[in-house]
C-alpha cells in the first residue's frame, strides 16, 4: 500500500531544455509582442507625423543651421562664410540693437500687462450669472481677430493724426498727435495691441480658477480674510501653475510677433526703427534684402533667446511655483 502511493506522487523531472526549443520560445515571445503592440500599423498611422517631423522642422532647422555660416541671396549657390555672419550681427548692425532693444521692451511691458488684464477679467467671469458664456466669448474674440491683418490695418487708423483716439482726447481738451508716426510712442502702440489680444490667457486662466476648492475660500472667510487677503493667499498661490504656463506661452508669442508691427509700420520697422520687431527685421533681411544667410544666423539667435527665457522661467519656477504635492 505505501509502495503504491509512493508511486503514484512521484513524477519525472523535467527534461532540460534544448538550444533549439529556447529559440523557439523566443521567436514564439516576440511574435506575441508584436502581436499586442499592432505590430506595424501604429507607424504606418504615424507616418505622415514622421514625414512632417522630419521634412519640415528638422531638416530646414539644420538646413538653415548651415546657411547661418554662408553668405546666400536665394539666386546663386551658397558660400561658406564662416561666423562671418555673427560677428557682423553683434559687432557692425546698429539695427540689430535697436531691433533687440524694441523687442525686448515690447516683451517686458507687453507680456505683465496682458496677465494681469487676462487674471482680472477671467475673476470678474468666474461667476454663475444669467448669460455668463456670452461675454466670455465677447471677451475672448479678439484674440481670434488680433493678428489678423485687417485689424493691424484698423488699429494704424485709430491711432493715427485724424484717427478715433484723438477724437476721444478731443472730447477732454486734450490735443493728441500721430502715435504711429511719433518714435517715442509707436512701440506703446503695438504693446496696446498685444494687450487687447488677452482672451487666449484669460480662458486659461478661467479654468484655473473653476478647479480652486470652495472650502479653502469659506475658511478664510469665516476667519475674517477680506478679499484682498483671499486673492494673495489663495487664489494667486493656486494658480502659480497656471501662471506659469501662461508666462511661458506668452513670452514665446511675443518674441514672434510679425503681424501687427509689419502692417502699422508698412514693412519698415519705422519711424527711427522704434518698431521694428526682432521678427520683422529677420524677414526684411531674408526677403527684402535676400540676405537669407544673415537671416538665418538670425534666426538661431532668436531660437537660442527663446529657449534661454524659457529655461530660466523653468529653473525660477522651482521658487514661486507651488504644485499639489
Amino acid at each position: 500500500m505505501t509502495t503504491a502511493k509512493t508511486d503514484e506522487v512521484v513524477k519525472e523531472a523535467p527534461t532540460p531544455a534544448t538550444p533549439s526549443d529556447q529559440r523557439e520560445r523566443d521567436r514564439m515571445r516576440r511574435r506575441l509582442a508584436r502581436r499586442r503592440g499592432g505590430g506595424w500599423w501604429p507607424y504606418l498611422f504615424l507616418a505622415p507625423w514622421f514625414v512632417g517631423l522630419f521634412g519640415l522642422t528638422i531638416y530646414p532647422m539644420l538646413d538653415s543651421l548651415y546657411l547661418s555660416f554662408t553668405n546666400f541671396d536665394l539666386l546663386t549657390p551658397a558660400k561658406w562664410v564662416g561666423t562671418d555672419n555673427y560677428e557682423r550681427m553683434f559687432a557692425h548692425d546698429p539695427v540689430f540693437w535697436d531691433t533687440v532693444h524694441a523687442t525686448l521692451l515690447y516683451v517686458v511691458v507687453s507680456v505683465p500687462l496682458k496677465l494681469a488684464l487676462a487674471l482680472g477679467v477671467a475673476m470678474l467671469l468666474n461667476r454663475d450669472l444669467k448669460g455668463i458664456g456670452l461675454y466670455r466669448a465677447a471677451f475672448y474674440l479678439p484674440s481670434l481677430l488680433g493678428g489678423a491683418v485687417a485689424v493691424a490695418i484698423v488699429w494704424r487708423q485709430v491711432f493715427g493724426g485724424d484717427g478715433l483716439f484723438n477724437d476721444f482726447l478731443g472730447w477732454f481738451g486734450i490735443e493728441g498727435q500721430d502715435w504711429i508716426s511719433s518714435p517715442d510712442t509707436a512701440i506703446y502702440t503695438l504693446i496696446l495691441l498685444a494687450v487687447w489680444q488677452f482672451g487666449t490667457p484669460m480662458v486659461i486662466f478661467l479654468a484655473g480658477l473653476k478647479q480652486l476648492p470652495r472650502d479653502v475660500y469659506e475658511a478664510a472667510a469665516i476667519d475674517g480674510a477680506g478679499p484682498v487677503t483671499r486673492f494673495f493667499k489663495i487664489t494667486l498661490p493656486l494658480l502659480t501653475p497656471i501662471v506659469f504656463f501662461n508666462v511661458v506661452l506668452q513670452i514665446i508669442d511675443a518674441f514672434k510677433t510679425f503681424t501687427p508691427a509689419f502692417v502699422i509700420s508698412n514693412g519698415t520697422g519705422g519711424p527711427l526703427n522704434s518698431t521694428m520687431l526682432y521678427s520683422l527685421y529677420l524677414y526684411k533681411k531674408g526677403f527684402t534684402d535676400l540676405q537669407m544667410g544673415y537671416a538665418s544666423a538670425l534666426a538661431w539667435v532668436l531660437f537660442l533667446v527663446i529657449a534661454g527665457f524659457t529655461a530660466v522661467n523653468f529653473i525660477a519656477s522651482r521658487y514661486w511655483v507651488h504644485y499639489d504635492d
